[in-house]
Order: C-alpha cells, then sequence, then structure tokens
C-alpha cells in the first residue's frame, strides 16, 4: 500500500517530513514522486508557518547590516561607499547614525536593491 500524504500534527511528523523532503530533493523523481514531494512539502510548509515562530518584520538598519555582512564589507567599506568620513559607516551599522536620503540613494544603487528595503 503507498503512503497517503496527510496534514502534519506534531515536531516529530514535521521532522520526518522534512528528512523525507531532504532526501529526495536534487534527484530525478517521477511525476508521481514529485506529486507526493509537492503535497508532503505543502503541509511541511502549513505546519511551519501555524507553529514556528515568525520573524518579525526586518528594519532598514537590519538589511543594511545583511547585505553587509553577505559581501563581507565593514563600516569602513560602506564610508568609502557614501564618500564620507571612515567612521560613518561603522556609525550607520551601530545604529548610533540614521540614513540619510541620499545614503540610501547611494547604497541602494551600490546594492542593486530597492531604496524601500533601506527606508
Amino acid at each position: 500500500m503507498k503512503p497517503v500524504p496527510r496534514p502534519i500534527h506534531s515536531k516529530a511528523e514535521a521532522s520526518a517530513a522534512a528528512q523525507v523532503v531532504e532526501s529526495v530533493a536534487g534527484h530525478a523523481l517521477s511525476e508521481g514522486q514529485e506529486d507526493f514531494l509537492e503535497i508532503v512539502s505543502h503541509f511541511l510548509d502549513e505546519y511551519d508557518r501555524k507553529h514556528e515562530p515568525q520573524p518579525s518584520e526586518a528594519t532598514a538598519l537590519d538589511v543594511l547590516r545583511m547585505l553587509a555582512e553577505e559581501r563581507g564589507m565593514t563600516g569602513k567599506d560602506l564610508s568609502q561607499i557614501l564618500g564620507a568620513s571612515r567612521n560613518l559607516g561603522a556609525m550607520i551599522l551601530r545604529g548610533d547614525r540614521r540614513l540619510t536620503t541620499d545614503h540610501i540613494r547611494t547604497l541602494a544603487a551600490h546594492f542593486n536593491v530597492p531604496a524601500s528595503l533601506l527606508l
């Protein structure tokens, strides 16, 4: 008898479903296996949305820190991008200085992201 996917009701079931998804990820699957994987993934996502704490919305400073970290950039690097004193970038990353409109435009262009992410 083939296993029938069903909604997930516990952490143990979620863990087992995650193991199934991870074990077949990247492998060539038949159409039936893809359908099975899709529904298991759906139930896993549904369980996670209901039971896992949702992250709060990131602030502009959080976004800037993430962008800098992903690129291995320091406050000094940000200062160079902004064409400002070498301490400004570090001050912004610490939250001691706020981003100005000009800073936002410059950083959005540099990181190739919408300026709205840095507002």
